[in-house]
Formats: structure tokens, C-alpha cells, sequence
């Protein structure tokens, strides 16, 4: 019994009349007969009785119909689900974050994908930089947001956001009370970097560029770290504008004054021949939420909020 057999029972045990389900069906009316005796010859018993008037269903008939009918109804969801599956509306999507990665603006596009699509399950993977690649060659995760890109031909880059740097720096710090400060005021400061190559070449870049070579800590495990280390007047640090999102204890962040513009770009990163219509629904979402955003400005003498954890 298959399918095909099913739908020819169900057109005879609606129309109780064979003539009309042939019609129902396309089908020449003795083609439909022969498939309705095959089909009581495979299970032994009589589906329907023959009246003058039509087909009536049997006992066994009412029984089959019953569960045709529940067969139907899960083959049409399957093929309802399996659409929407290709078009990126339902599955699971695995996403690697890291570092300040997961602050400021990815919670947002996250957001703004879930609600677009309320039945693809989100699943967020703690990716630490070196294991990112290996994640997305292995399948664990399709999609990494990150600040640092390996520079590999088998990824594909979006940018997600361009958010400025800023001074993170204990509370009762000197230079906390500047609303400015300018990076030449920090020759004699610890700078406190996470483990992030890119950052730390931008530090040393930023420093050499005002007339100096910074004195660099021994790296911390990410930002966040090297944030609360900040906080507790052991250096002083560079921070995306998204840190201002976490709540650390004692931490103060303050503009920059640079001789160029400088900022801490957030990308997504996945490998080019991944064609999951997930994913490709994931990076609408990120190319939309992009195009409505800008970096924080703070050229109008505004912080981002949240910007003094206390003393």
C-alpha cells in the first residue's frame, strides 16, 4: 500500500461513487477500479460495499479512511514544513559569538531574526577565536560573529557594525575626570590588551601615531577581562563602544581624542559554500539591520549610556 493507493481510496470513500472520484482524479473510471481490488486483494479485506447508488465504506473501509486521512493531513505538513525549511522559515541555526562580540548590537539582530522567524531555534556556541574556523568546517556552528577574521579564501565576510573605540579606566582614575582624553595622555599608562592580535596591532598603531610606544600588559583572555582589570586601576584599556552594555563595577569609559578616526568593526564571518537557506535568512537579516544603523556618534559631546559603573 502506498500513497498513490490512499489518495485513489479517499476520492472513492468521498464521492461514494467510483465515476465521480475517476473524474476527481483524471482518470478513466476501470484504471481506478483495478487499484481499488489491488488494494482490498493486499489486505484481505473488502473496503467498500457495492450499491446501486454508489460505494459505501465497510467496517474495515471506516477504519482505513480514518487513518488515511491523519496519513494525508502528516504528508501535506511534511511538504508544508519541508517548503518552509528551503525558504529559511523553520530548522536550527547555529551561531558562534565571542568576547565583546556578544554585547551592543548582536543581541539585536538576534532579536530582530527570532521575530522574523519565531520558529527557527536559535542556538548560541561560546567560540573562542582559534576555534571558529574548525567549528564552521565541522558543521558545529554556521555562522560566527566576530571583530577578528581569519584570513582564509573559504570564508565570506558581512560587516554587522562599526562601533567607536573608547577609554576604559578605573573610576577614581585621574584622567576619569576628562570627558575627552587624548591618547598621548596615555604614554605612561599600562595598556591592557585582550588576546586579540588585530587589537593589539590597532593599540600599537593608535599609540605610535601619537608619538609613543605603549607599555602593553601581559594579554588577557578577551576584552571583558581586560575591562575588569581596567576597573580595578591595574592599566587602562581599549574598548569597543558596545562594553558601555556591561555592567562591571568601578569601571569609567571616556572618549578618545585621535588624530584619525578609529573604530572596532564587528563582522560575521561563514564558509562560502554553505548555501543553507537558514543562513542566507540569518545574513538578510544582518545586511537590513546594517543598512538602518549607524556607529554611536559621539561628536555631539554624548556618551553612550551607562558609561560610570561606579566608584
Amino acid at each position: 500500500m502506498d500513497l498513490r493507493q490512499l489518495t485513489y481510496f479517499m476520492a472513492v470513500a468521498d464521492t461514494q461513487h467510483l465515476g465521480r472520484a475517476a473524474e476527481k482524479l483524471h482518470l478513466s473510471q476501470p484504471p481506478l477500479t483495478r487499484q481499488i481490488q489491488q488494494l482490498e486483494a493486499e489486505l484481505g479485506v473488502q473496503l467498500f460495499k457495492r450499491t446501486p447508488r454508489g460505494m459505501s465504506l465497510t467496517a474495515a473501509g471506516e477504519a482505513l479512511a480514518h487513518d488515511a486521512r491523519n496519513i494525508h493531513s502528516l504528508v501535506a505538513q511534511a511538504a508544508e514544513r519541508a517548503q518552509r525549511a528551503g525558504q529559511g522559515q523553520v530548522g536550527r541555526l547555529d551561531v558562534g559569538v565571542y568576547g565583546s562580540a556578544v554585547f551592543g548590537v548582536v543581541p539585536q539582530v538576534l532579536q530582530a531574526f527570532a521575530q522574523r522567524h519565531p520558529e527557527v531555534e536559535l542556538v548560541l556556541h561560546h567560540a573562542q577565536t582559534p576555534l571558529q574556523l574548525p567549528a564552521l568546517r565541522q558543521g558545529r556552528v554556521q555562522l560566527v560573529f566576530e571583530r577578528l577574521l581569519p584570513e582564509v579564501d573559504e570564508i565570506a565576510v558581512v560587516p554587522v557594525a562599526r562601533e567607536p573605540v573608547l577609554l576604559g579606566l578605573a573610576a577614581h582614575h585621574p584622567l576619569s575626570a576628562q570627558a575627552e582624553v587624548d591618547v598621548a595622555e596615555l604614554r605612561d599608562e599600562t595598556l591592557i590588551v585582550g588576546s586579540s592580535p588585530a587589537i593589539t596591532a590597532m593599540t600599537l598603531q593608535l599609540c605610535r601615531a601619537h608619538g609613543f610606544v605603549p607599555r602593553l600588559s601581559t594579554p588577557s583572555s578577551d576584552i571583558v577581562t581586560a575591562t575588569v582589570l581596567a576597573a580595578t586601576g591595574a592599566g587602562v584599556t581599549l574598548v569597543p563602544g558596545s562594553m558601555t552594555q556591561v555592567q562591571i563595577p568601578g569601571i569609567a569609559y571616556r572618549r578618545l581624542r585621535t588624530l584619525q578616526p578609529v573604530s572596532m568593526d564587528l563582522h560575521c564571518f561563514y564558509l562560502r559554500d554553505n548555501d543553507s537557506p537558514l543562513l542566507a535568512a540569518m545574513l538578510q537579516t544582518v545586511r537590513e539591520f546594517r543598512a538602518g544603523q549607524a556607529s554611536w556618534s559621539l561628536s555631539d559631546g554624548a556618551m553612550p549610556p551607562g558609561t560610570d559603573n561606579g566608584a
